[in-house]
């Protein structure tokens, strides 16, 4: 199996797209029926990135992205609104940026650095 450096100048493993296709359905395999719980956090491409930053350890990847998809349905991010965390943005924590994702909502930029310890009672 060929290697080649990323751009962090670690090795990467090269695979063909037919080694590649293998390692996708191992770990559609490996994480079962949370692969239907959010579909597109398991579609090829989504795999193939949580590979890649594993360097084609399905096993890794497929513990990542079980934890993923077990955090997403857990706090349901995509459901969140202004009005559910506006009070944030007093506190300079959190803005709505002036873009859209590609599903075209409004996308919130969290900023945890900017918390104001103890001040407001509401903390996301």
């Amino acid at each position: 199996m060929p290697l080649r450096k990323s751009r962090s100048s670690a090795v990467e493993k090269a695979l063909s797209p037919e080694e590649q296709q293998a390692k996708i359905n191992e770990v559609r395999r490996m994480i079962g029926p949370l692969s239907e719980a959010l579909p597109d956090f398991c579609s090829d491409a989504s795999i193939s990135r949580y590979l890649r930053s594993r360097n084609w350890n399905a096993e890794k990847a497929s513990k990542m992205l079980k934890e993923t998809v077990k955090w997403r349905l857990k706090y349901k991010p995509e459901a969140i609104r202004w009005e559910d965390v506006a009070h944030e943005a007093a506190t300079g924590k959190i803005y709505r940026a002036d873009y859209f994702d590609k599903y075209g909502r409004s996308v919130l930029v969290m900023r945890p650095g900017f918390q104001v310890g103890g001040k407001y009672k509401r903390k996301l």
